[in-house]
């Protein structure tokens, strides 16, 4: 049972200031703290993919940090009308939708299988990280981190393959880029030799180019900076609401009402029943509990 003794005014006051903690922000009358730092110190100083890293890491990143942070955010922001949040939040804005309701819309469809293969890359990474412990990731421990992973989510693996590219030009430029920040020791490397072994280990198998696509580069930078899995996606849905927001704005200035996924002209493909007549006197005569 809730207790329902009463409380002196200063208890319930400080009961209340308890219901919510928080190590982000400390805002109080002419003064906002995010993470320690005066928001006055932060504006005009920090860059945006930094701004990030604070809020959700707690500390500043160095400014190759966030450079590359800020690549794998730049490279994912749009993918054309063909993908499906895309495609929703200009529906939606033909719906009569204004713009914060068109991105709601489409950031609502970002989840396991349209925006969730960056995260699950990450897991997939994590899990051959475990195998390989303290060493260098090898062929071995791929295979096993794979089949470990395939036994619990199925033979689909995030992050590499393209149904559209064969290859994926946003994951070869951020895959050098990597490499420059390895080279430079602003990243040690390790995930990106994972995703080098998963892409061997996918062609052996399957006897053809798998290429590593968007997904799997961006699952290899966000693993190199130290964010975790679940992160992956929130940071993908960050850079992606870019994408959406242009493709709503974009189509609000076009028009269109009620613009559904085809052009009505073109038809859909029904596989239902042939066209039939109700049979009105079965209906009248069955007893209620009897109709199929």
């Amino acid at each position: 049972m809730a207790d329902t003794k009463l409380k002196a005014p200063e208890e319930m006051l400080r009961d209340a200031s308890k219901w919510w903690t928080t190590g982000i922000v400390d805002i109080e009358p002419g003064r906002i703290h995010v993470r320690g730092y005066p928001i006055e110190q932060l504006i005009g100083e920090l860059r945006f993919p930094e701004m990030v890293w604070l809020m959700l890491r707690g500390e500043v990143p160095n400014r190759r940090q966030a450079a590359l942070l800020e690549a794998a955010m730049v490279a994912g922001v749009d993918h054309g009308p063909h993908a499906p949040s895309i495609a929703i939040s200009r529906m939606a804005v033909t719906c009569g939708l204004p713009v914060n309701g068109a991105m709601a819309s489409a950031i609502n469809v970002l989840d396991d299988v349209h925006g969730g293969a960056g995260q699950q890359c990450m897991e997939l990474m994590a899990r051959i990280a475990a195998v390989a412990g303290d060493h260098e990731p090898t062929l071995q421990h791929v295979e096993q981190g794979l089949e470990s992973f395939m036994a619990e989510n199925g033979k689909i693996i995030p992050g590499f393959g393209h149904r559209f590219h064969g290859v994926d030009p946003r994951a070869v430029r951020l895959m050098a880029l990597v490499r420059s920040a390895q080279q430079e020791g602003i990243v040690n490397g390790r995930f990106a030799t994972m995703g080098a072994l998963i892409e061997q280990t996918l062609t052996q198998r399957k006897g053809t180019p798998i290429p590593m696509n968007i997904d799997g580069a961006t699952a290899v930078i966000y693993s190199e900076l130290g964010f975790a899995p679940e992160l992956g996606r929130g940071l993908f849905v960050l850079s992606r609401s870019v994408g959406i927001l242009a493709h709503a704005w974009e189509q609000k200035q076009q028009g269109g009402r009620i613009k559904g996924p085809m052009p009505p002209a073109i038809p859909y493909t029904y596989v239902g029943p042939a066209t039939r007549d109700l049979d009105r006197d079965a209906l009248h005569q069955a007893p209620f509990q009897d109709r199929p």
